[in-house]
């Protein structure tokens, strides 16, 4: 049996099969053409010889994207059991030409555009703006909504994805399909082979079918060599069948695509003849290949498409980016496991369950050499118990179950996600074309040693060390950018401002945005820097500029800080709103933090956030007048805010915040030379800074805290404050020791008094002892006279208003800790005097054990061994 004469070699494949890739391997080893077609954008053709770079491992994929619109991009995923792939490498090898003969992208990026301003055709799905790979299945035109359909069918076969659409799509009953219907043809297959499942039956047929170079095909009998054009000639016939049953139930963009592949087609037959031109492409486009269509049919189809201006590069992939569960539209179920067929031809079920029972043991679960044999021997017996040619994914995956993981799913998800799918990330050389922005990130990628993975890691920083300080200077930067290639988490085990901590992971779709931010420079620090001055110009609210101020603190950005600080300080001065003041000092005053391990001058910061607080001060009082109970909530947190952030504003200034370059004491001296005028920042804007000439005064750090403690005690003084405000400020103050116990407990009984209602004074105690309040059940436990007068007021509420308190009581003392209300609890049903009775000795409780006035002696002496033990004493 030999291939057909005088006649391209039309290769129909699933676009991520490693049965596919080495029947093509096989097919193009026998046939040897003079030149390859491929499907995939005809720019990628000056792209094509980096396939011989041993640098350019996979995955990767090519990015398409518009010129002036980076936004605006489609990928094209290989991986290194694709078909297309395999085919690049082979041509590389042989130093055969490679075309790609799809749509150009310069014309389906542009049509997508088309379609997302018309979504009443249907096809839109409405994210232009993101990137989205399931809009581009594998070698596939981009198309909004188009998750890989056309080529899906092209032999993405199995996949759901792989059709033209639906795998319930009505193939089922026995009246021709509608044109507009779209099926995923090896649904249809599969369902006509008696397979439920269209993976499985892919892998039956082709992944495990046994022959010389793993051609997918197999001969009849010894008496013929096995012919490599078998199975594709097969799966020809099968999408020809399924075209004429379905009236080409595939993409709408799939006539125009099939055009242009044509012309193509024709172009390489016309120039090495068609004998030598092989074509690798979906198999659902193969019947579409071979027939012929007038020449001018072909050209009307691509008359008047749209077309925009597009570059192309070569990007890293990651194998979880093929997966469909990502919303890959070629996306299949296990790129993990297909990678290891295709790289382990012998004995794959073998190297398979080493490879678990490697992870297993990283894991610290014991896993041995046993349980490997044991699990490979039930995944064959279950293959051939369910007819099966070899073991596959189901039957290794029940066998790991059962063997390795005693039943359990927890480790089995382990496996899935680690191995079953994976986090390979592919790597792209030096050679490739790519932006300059792009190219200065790699050069700093590895000059700090920051390796892209597409694995989830924890980068612990000491911002004490050169290099770690590098590090997060550039991840601050990307993150300006837009890049969030790192994501800054809560810090274990340090609260010091020296200690960072990031979590790392590398998606392709981060190669996007680094292209977006390009316009902003060729540098990542140029970019940066002009992004945060851009930002400062368009801010219109204090919030933003806050957060920005934020951002380029630690990103270390000297050239635009003095713009952002410029324009801080005129918001500032406009914005007449105390509540967003009062949320914007806190913001500022904790970038303060920055310049003890940076070496950042923070001196103008200072000044600005100093003249911030005291118009807060000025505000703040009749601010809080008038509140309905959502107000007050919110005038609650941001007292609490600000009462931090005065702290740390006052311990800088004490300090003097370091400058960059500066001896501590000159530091000082500025910080000192910056000194205060009290009087002014009356709230009209004279205490903040302009950003230029001469600088603000600031107040003395303990002026700054002995105002604010003024503003508080006026509040807490105002009965036209809010109970649950005037609450927290006695609170406070009594947390900083400006209200002795017997001046809380003075105003406790104003608030309690009779004439207080009973909601307001419901609220009063949720703002002194509630609401998350550092150790406000303790305070109670410690101090009965407090608890005393709660337990008074409460006895004297009157039944009808005590339904009205009650939510707001439960709410109050259900954030304390079981063990502080149980110790309320017995306090309270002790009564008054309870713990100087006495039962057994001086001091001790003789109703409640533990609760006396005394030291119980006898009780303490019983832990002291156990207590030197822990200090390493002799008892």
């Amino acid at each position: 049996m030999s291939r057909p004469k005088a006649a391209p070699l039309l290769l129909g494949v699933r676009h991520h099969g490693p049965g596919s890739a080495r029947a093509v391997r096989a097919a193009l080893d026998a046939a040897r053409p003079a030149v390859v077609l491929i499907e995939g954008p005809p720019e990628a053709d000056a792209l094509a010889p980096l396939a011989a770079d041993p640098g350019l491992r996979p995955p990767v994929a090519l990015l398409a994207h518009l010129v002036d619109e980076p936004a605006r991009s489609a990928f094209w995923p290989f991986a290194a059991f694709s078909p297309e792939w395999t085919a690049l490498r082979w041509a590389a090898a042989h130093e055969v030409p490679v075309r790609f003969i799809d749509l150009p992208a310069a014309n389906s990026l542009a049509m997508r555009d088309e379609e997302e301003r018309e979504p009443a055709d249907g096809e839109g799905d409405g994210d232009g703006q993101e990137v989205r790979e399931d809009d581009t299945p594998a070698q596939d035109a981009v198309r909004p909504g188009d998750a890989g359909s056309g080529d899906a069918g092209s032999g993405d076969a199995g996949s759901g994805d792989a059709g033209s659409g639906d795998a319930g799509s009505g193939h089922a009953d026995g009246d021709a399909a509608p044109a507009a219907v779209r099926i995923d043809p090896v649904a249809v297959l599969a369902e006509t082979a008696g397979y439920d499942d269209p993976e499985r039956w892919w892998e039956d047929v082709v992944e495990h079918r046994s022959g010389p170079a793993g051609e997918g095909a197999e001969a009849e009998g010894d008496a013929e060599p096995p012919y490599p054009f078998g199975a594709f000639a097969a799966l020809a016939e099968a999408m020809t069948a399924l075209r004429e049953r379905y009236a080409d139930g595939g993409h709408p963009q799939d006539a125009v695509r099939e055009a242009h592949m044509r012309l193509c087609l024709r172009a390489a037959e016309k120039e090495f003849g068609p004998e030598a031109v092989a074509v690798v492409c979906g198999a659902w486009h193969v019947p579409a290949l071979a027939t012929r269509v007038p020449l001018a049919t072909d050209r009307a189809a691509l008359r008047g498409l749209p077309k925009a201006k597009t570059a192309l590069t070569w990007v890293p992939w990651t194998h979880r980016r093929l997966a469909r569960a990502s919303g890959y539209g070629a996306g299949i179920e296990s790129p993990g496991w297909y990678g290891h067929l295709f790289a382990a031809p012998d004995r794959p079920v073998e190297r398979w369950l080493t490879k678990v029972a490697g992870l297993l043991r990283e894991e610290d679960k014991h896993v041995s050499s046993a349980h490997v044999i044991e699990a490979v021997r039930l995944a064959e017996t279950l293959a051939v118990m369910r007819g099966r040619p070899l073991a596959g994914l189901g039957e290794t995956m029940d066998a790991v179950r059962s063997v390795m993981c005693e039943g359990s799913d927890v480790p089995l998800a382990l496996v899935h996600d680690r191995l079953v799918v994976g986090d390979v990330l592919g790597e792209v050389p030096d050679s490739a074309p790519a932006m300059p922005l792009q190219r200065d990130l790699t050069r700093l990628q590895r000059a700090l040693r920051l390796k892209p993975e597409a694995l989830e890691r924890t980068l612990e920083l000491d911002l004490r060390k050169d290099n770690d300080v590098a590090r997060s200077g550039l991840l601050h930067r990307l993150r300006l950018l837009g890049v969030d290639w790192g994501v800054p988490a809560a810090s274990h085990g340090s609260t010091g401002t020296f200690r960072e901590t990031w979590t790392l992971r590398w998606d392709p779709e981060l190669a996007v945005r680094v292209a977006e931010a390009g316009i902003w420079g060729t540098t990542v620090l140029g970019a940066a820097e002009a992004r945060a001055s851009a930002r400062a110009a368009e801010a219109k609210r204090l919030g933003e500029i806050t957060a920005l101020v934020e951002a380029c603190l630690p990103a270390a950005l000297s050239e635009s800080l003095p713009h952002v600080m410029r324009a801080l300080a005129d918001l500032a001065a406009l914005d007449t709103d105390v509540a967003r003041l009062a949320e914007a000092l806190p913001a500022l005053v904790r970038t303060l933090r920055y310049g003890d391990v940076r070496g950042t001058d923070t001196g103008a910061l200072t000044e600005v956030a100093a003249g911030l607080a005291e118009r807060v001060f000025v505000g703040l009082p009749p601010a809080c007048a008038g509140l309905d109970e959502e107000g007050a909530e919110a005038v609650r947190k941001h007292l609490d805010a600000v009462h931090g952030a005065v702290g740390l504003l006052a311990d800088s200034l004490e300090s003097g915040a370091p400058r960059s370059g500066a001896s501590k004491s000159g530091s000082a001296a500025g910080s000192s030379a910056a000194g205060d005028a009290p009087g002014e920042g009356s709230g009209t804007g004279s205490g903040v800074g302009s950003g230029s000439g001469a600088p603000a005064p600031v107040l003395p750090h303990d002026g700054l805290r002995r105002r604010w403690y003024g503003v508080l005690r006026r509040i807490a003084g105002r009965d036209s404050a809010a109970g649950v405000v005037r609450g927290r400020c006695a609170r406070l103050l009594l947390d900083v020791g400006e209200w002795e116990q017997e001046e809380a407990a003075r105003v406790m009984g104003l608030a309690l008094s009779p004439g207080t209602a009973p909601a307001e004074a419901a609220a009063w105690i949720d703002g002194f002892v509630g609401g998350g309040a550092p150790g406000g059940g303790l305070l109670l436990v410690h101090d009965e006279r407090l608890l005393g007068l709660v337990d008074e007021w409460l006895v004297r509420v009157p039944p009808a208003a005590f339904t009205d308190v009650l939510p707001l009581l439960r709410r109050t003392f259900s954030a304390y800790e079981p063990a502080v209300r149980r110790s309320l609890g017995e306090l309270v049903r002790r009564g008054p005097g309870g713990g100087t009775r006495d039962g057994g000795g001086p001091g001790v409780s003789g109703t409640v054990p533990g609760f006396g006035t005394g030291l119980d002696e006898a009780r303490a002496a019983a832990v002291v061994p156990v207590v030197l033990r822990l200090l390493g004493r002799a008892a």
